[in-house]
């Protein structure tokens, strides 16, 4: 469940609050008990970039990470021999 930030016009206290994504918004502040709260937009708190998913301290052995390029063994053709 995502956290969603609100602030209250009323006494200016912020706060965090871990919701549904189908719940409705809240409206009453918990330090006032005004109704004026509103939802504000933030950033994530984590954000997703590069090529794939790094490795993690759960991986052992020979696993590999899966960003690696070109040294997949899947990806290499079969050397004939002769």
């Amino acid at each position: 469940m995502p956290l969603y930030e609100y602030h209250c016009d009323a006494c200016e206290h912020e706060f965090e609050a871990l919701q549904k994504m189908s719940d409705e918004p809240l409206v009453h502040c918990p330090a006032c008990d005004e109704a004026s709260l509103r939802k504000l937009v933030s950033a994530a708190g984590f954000r997703l970039k590069g090529d794939g998913w790094y490795e993690t301290d759960f991986k052992s052995g020979k696993k590999r990470n899966l960003a690696d390029s070109g040294s997949d063994s899947s990806t290499k053709k079969p050397e004939k021999t002769q």
